[in-house]
């Protein structure tokens, strides 16, 4: 009895010890880079960490942090494992086919669109909403905003060349999607990539912008943010959403990711449901 109540305390310890590390690593992240990651989810966080000294063959997160401070360039690539990238060319397709049909109606009636993807990593669903745009007719008077606050990834996404072994996968969700043309015709191919096509960029201004420490930039009609605020903690992502409330135009649309909700939110009394299925929402007061 003895031994398995000290082994639990020791392994109650050695929890402590390793959020005290996290701590430190996460404050010195901030303090050299500006990039505040010490309210996302923890665990998320962590997972990233051990990757990386898994890669590195670094036993301890003090160690990782001795890198971060003395190492040139292992602050940059830790950024870089920190940055969520994960994203698809008309992510979660009914989502986009609730936009078309809920939204985009309301959007004809204005003489010019401003729309927000904040957190457009490699750029997929930015391509996605110049596409759909297009076919409505609305891409002309529509000016994207696409940040993310990694750049390499915005280097990326500016360039429009998207593997093309997911081209299959992406036609799909184009259909899904409510898509009227062939998608081939919106790329050319080689072996490799698929790039897109140059008329879909004129629109589109890719930007460095950090959700959890810059501020809001401009008025927008729609702001989509979809699948990263399951990465921050409540009281980060309350922070955000109120970002996004004083970032939108009065009657404009917030999309969120289908694991997320403005329920429980500080704001969410001034926004009312479109689809709620689909997390489409309308500031209204």
């Amino acid at each position: 009895m003895d031994s398995q109540y000290e082994s639990g305390e020791l392994e109650g310890v050695n929890i402590q010890h390793e959020d005290l590390e996290v701590d430190f690593l996460l404050e010195a992240v901030y303090r050299l880079s500006g990039f505040d990651f010490r309210q996302y989810n923890r665990s998320s966080i962590s997972r990233r960490i051990h990757n990386r000294m898994k890669m590195n063959g670094i036993s301890t997160i003090t160690g990782l942090l001795e890198k971060v401070i003395h190492e040139d360039g292992f602050l940059e690539q830790l950024l870089n494992d920190f940055s969520i990238n994960v994203t698809e060319m008309f992510r979660n397709p009914t989502f986009f086919k609730a936009f078309r049909e809920e939204v985009v109606p309301i959007l004809r009636e204005y003489p010019e669109i401003r729309i927000w993807h904040a957190g457009c990593a490699t750029g997929e669903e930015v391509y996605s909403m110049a596409i759909l745009l297009e076919e409505e007719g609305l891409k002309d008077k529509t000016v994207i905003y696409a940040t993310d606050m990694n750049e390499q990834v915005l280097e990326k996404a500016s360039k429009g060349a998207f593997p093309i072994q997911k081209m299959q996968a992406y036609t799909k969700n184009y259909m899904l999607a409510g898509g009227n043309k062939a998608f081939s015709e919106y790329y050319k191919a080689d072996y490799q990539y698929a790039y897109f096509h140059p008329s879909l960029l004129e629109n589109i201004i890719f930007a460095q912008h950090n959700l959890v420490t810059d501020q809001s930039f401009n008025e927008f009609h729609v702001i989509i943010c979809r699948n990263v605020l399951i990465y921050f903690t409540p009281e980060l992502q309350d922070q955000v959403q109120q970002l996004f409330y004083e970032s939108l135009s009065p009657q404009g649309f917030l999309g969120l990711g289908d694991k997320e909700t403005l329920k429980f939110c500080q704001v969410m009394d001034n926004f009312q449901e479109v689809v709620g299925s689909e997390r489409i929402y309308q500031r209204y007061k």
